[in-house]
């Protein structure tokens, strides 16, 4: 993904963006008389408050807010295809109704998945001792959001930030302000009070100067792994925690039972949709060397018939043209039989089969329709491959035996595998993402990610009955070692080298 996160704002400290002494300075801080954040932090003892909603009033709060979503549909797919060149029917189905259908969800479940937790499994000997977890909100979180699902990522985002109980600022994309302006005019409308959900300008600067800002807890951002890796070293300097998903480079594996065309065509959906601008998306396609010609035979046609596709901006379609050419000059086959003849934001999605190893389109970090095609032969030749494109976010595995993708998948090495499907599943309310080594860390969306939005805490009670207290008494010491030479008892540990 991409962002507006400026490196040359990372790189140099950032002021507040209100002069220091107002206490208005970032709406929801106390005002006069009362303390103010900074003078916490400056004590070394600052207090993490959150929305001090009740889960009542978020429940609530989630389903209107769902609901407006919905109701305002028009406004968005009209602002969204103003501001990135998405098709209103793109905005539906992959901005309105997941979003929609986590605040529903959240709505419905996330009582029940913060509520307290008692922890089995108490030793006899702590006689009267009960424990239990206790989910509390992480105080005040920070979004820096992007601009490919403007609507859908931040919106389930600030979904999830409220439901576990925290406050909210978001820095808006810059590349898609209205948008994102309007969903958060609708979530505040959804009965949010004033300081819940706060904004900052969408400006680069605004970015840097919101990690710079005292009154936060934890920092999601949104973006590619060469702006992430600056957001995380500006992030350690003061000790802030962050969820970071960034980049995804991932491959689709096509199996040697699996059904071609059927592969071909949810490959291909992937690659298309959003312009190939779904960090989700595949990038390559490991297809294995029995059903590769199966397999080129059918996503020529898709290629073929594919119309063009708007990106972002003219350098993300500039590069997208580059990694074609240099793929087909150093011997790839062009599946579309067609070269882009266009030099605008416009482009021809492409398939590159028999995709040359030194070609830079097999492993680039590029975000645009492009994919490229490779046969492999064993499994160690297929892991090399996929292991060396890096960034992996989520894998997609074809095959007529799910068992026989559930054996690798925990050998792929990303945070989602899907089997026989690419971007659908991730779709489901309940399912997170979970990056991996270059693509980022942390958990968002799901069950996972509303957890991560909180900080478990761990409540023990002492009841009436309890075991004695101080040094016990010779009977009760020849007790307790026989209890333990017990538990030991037919193991001979091995020679002490000490």
């Amino acid at each position: 993904m991409s962002t507006e996160l400026s490196a040359a704002g990372l790189n140099r400290p950032v002021a507040s963006a209100v002069p220091e002494g107002d206490p208005a300075r970032i709406p929801g801080r106390p005002g006069p008389g009362g303390p103010s954040a900074r003078d916490a932090v400056d004590a070394g003892c600052r207090l993490v408050s959150g929305n001090q909603l009740t889960m009542a009033a978020r429940r609530t709060w989630a389903g209107r807010f769902g609901s407006l979503v919905a109701a305002d549909r028009s406004r968005f797919a009209e602002l969204v295809r103003a501001e990135t060149g998405k098709p209103e029917w793109e905005t539906l189905v992959a901005e309105i109704m997941p979003l929609v259908a986590s605040a529903r969800w959240h709505a419905r479940r996330a009582g029940r998945l913060l509520a307290d937790r008692r922890l089995p499994g108490r030793p006899w000997w702590m006689v009267g001792q009960s424990a239990r977890v206790r989910r509390v909100p992480l105080g005040r979180v920070g979004i820096i959001a992007t601009w490919n699902y403007p609507v859908q990522l931040l919106g389930i985002q600030i979904v999830q930030a409220v439901m576990a109980g925290n406050r909210v600022i978001v820095k808006p994309s810059e590349r898609s302000p209205r948008s994102q302006h309007r969903l958060i005019e609708l979530a505040r409308a959804a009965g949010l009070p004033p300081g819940v959900l706060d904004t900052v300008s969408p400006d680069r600067e605004s970015g840097a100067a919101l990690l710079a800002e005292p009154d936060l807890d934890h920092l999601v951002f949104t973006g590619s792994t060469s702006v992430g890796r600056r957001v995380a070293a500006a992030a350690a300097e003061r000790m802030l925690p962050t969820t970071l998903e960034l980049s995804g480079c991932d491959s689709a594996v096509v199996l040697a039972d699996a059904d071609p065309v059927l592969a071909a065509r949810s490959i291909w959906n992937a690659v298309v949709f959003n312009a190939g601008q779904t960090c989700m998306a595949p990038r390559r396609v490991l297809v294995h060397a029995d059903v590769a010609a199966a397999f080129a035979a059918a996503i020529v046609p898709l290629a073929a018939g594919a119309g063009l596709r708007t990106m972002i901006d003219l350098p993300a379609a500039e590069t997208h043209r580059r990694l074609v050419e240099d793929a087909v000059a150093r011997g790839g086959k062009l599946a579309s039989m067609a070269t882009d003849r266009e030099d605008d934001r416009r482009v021809r999605p492409q398939a590159i089969i028999d995709c040359p190893i030194d070609a830079e389109a097999l492993f680039a970090d590029h975000f645009g329709p492009l994919l490229a095609v490779r046969a492999w032969r064993d499994e160690s030749d297929l892991l090399s491959l996929h292991r060396r494109g890096g960034r992996h976010l989520a894998t997609s595995v074809f095959t007529q035996w799910p068992s026989t993708a559930d054996e690798l998948a925990t050998r792929l090495g990303g945070g989602i595998v899907t089997i026989n499907d690419c971007l659908l599943p991730s779709a489901h309310p309940a399912t997170s993402i979970a990056p991996v080594g270059e693509s980022g860390w942390g958990v968002s969306r799901g069950v996972e990610g509303l957890l991560a939005m909180t900080r478990p805490v761990m409540v023990t009670r002492t009841g009436g009955l309890r075991p004695p207290t101080g040094e016990p008494d010779p009977r009760a010491k020849r007790f307790l070692e026989g209890l333990v030479r017990w538990w030991g008892r037919g193991v001979v540990p091995p020679p002490d080298t000490d």
